[in-house]
């Protein structure tokens, strides 16, 4: 018995819903963003750079002139844009149906720093949806059937990438790996994704909260892995954005998605295919890992989520 391949075609009108994405001017956040506005959300785009924002619509504009879109400017890598796009948000908006953290920065040709010098990949793909997610909760809180949909990366299994929270060097003062350091950010995700699932759950608040990998998808992140990565690796099995980008609009809109879930391609090792339910690292499911990377996040952040 077979079963039918999950795509755009299964999500169901999302007329009326408000739909925030980060990094929505390129790749996967612009194909969801195309994707969901044309399922009728109204879709806040964000991106750090306006210019390459207002390109985005412009070309989701040509082919859907009805789209309801609005970007607005979020730099995740500094914690005063979050604060300030979180000022901007409440003055504008009171309904929040589904938050898709996906902005995300990977293997950077040097180390690189946020505003606040955390390492960028864990700074900017961690700490700053960390600190968003809390800044927007009280307006998820209040909007009926909410949910917030986490984009991780397989890599966070990867052998190569040495799995862990390094705790004693969250930022690779010690010495610095582009691989280790990305792998760290996105096991990052989904403990994060987990604990806030655990604990959404225990305070009785009715949030789901799905996480997604993209497989191996051909975007611009793969801009610093070198030649021939790029060029050759890149070529022969990346799958398409469109594919790629599968995974997150199902965890962001299947009505059957269970909270704690987590969706990516199954074939080639998780690398391509549709979307289904997939077991992310028995890392990612460490409680005790997840709380201590939590207290962590608050600390750093200093945020202390309203579960209330």
């Amino acid at each position: 018995m077979t079963t039918k391949s999950w795509t755009a075609d299964d999500i169901p009108s999302q007329q009326g819903k408000t739909i925030l994405i980060t990094g929505a001017n390129s790749g996967l956040g612009l194909e969801a963003s195309k994707v969901l506005s044309s399922k009728g959300a109204h879709v806040i785009m964000t991106a750090r750079n306006l210019k390459s924002g207002n390109e985005a619509i412009s070309l989701i504009k040509k082919k859907n002139a009805n789209a309801k879109l609005d970007l607005m400017h979020l730099d995740l890598s500094d914690f005063a844009s979050i604060h300030q796009f979180s000022q901007e948000f409440h003055n504008k908006y009171r309904q929040l149906d589904v938050l898709i953290n996906n902005a995300g920065v990977m293997f950077p040709a040097k180390r690189e720093l946020t505003k606040q010098n955390f390492e960028i990949q864990f700074g900017m793909n961690h700490l700053g949806h960390f600190l968003l997610t809390g800044l927007l909760l009280d307006v998820l809180k209040s909007t009926p059937n909410s949910r917030i949909a986490i984009q991780s990366s397989g890599q966070h299994k990867a052998k190569m990438g040495k799995p862990d929270i390094y705790f004693d060097d969250l930022n690779f003062d010690k010495g610095y790996n582009k691989y280790v350091a990305y792998t760290q950010s996105k096991l990052a995700n989904l403990l994060f994704a987990y604990e806030l699932d655990r604990q959404l759950k225990s305070n009785n608040i009715d949030i789901t909260v799905v996480s997604a990998h993209p497989g191996y998808t051909k975007t611009n992140l793969v801009r610093h892995s070198g030649f021939f990565v790029q060029s050759i690796i890149t070529n022969i099995l990346a799958q398409s954005v469109e594919m790629g980008t599968l995974p997150i609009l199902r965890a962001a809109t299947d009505i059957n998605a269970v909270s704690g879930e987590y969706f990516g391609p199954t074939k080639m090792n998780e690398m391509r295919g549709y979307p289904e339910v997939v077991r992310s690292s028995d890392k990612s499911y460490d409680k005790d890992l997840a709380g201590k990377l939590w207290k962590v996040s608050e600390k750093l952040t200093q945020i202390i989520y309203n579960f209330t």
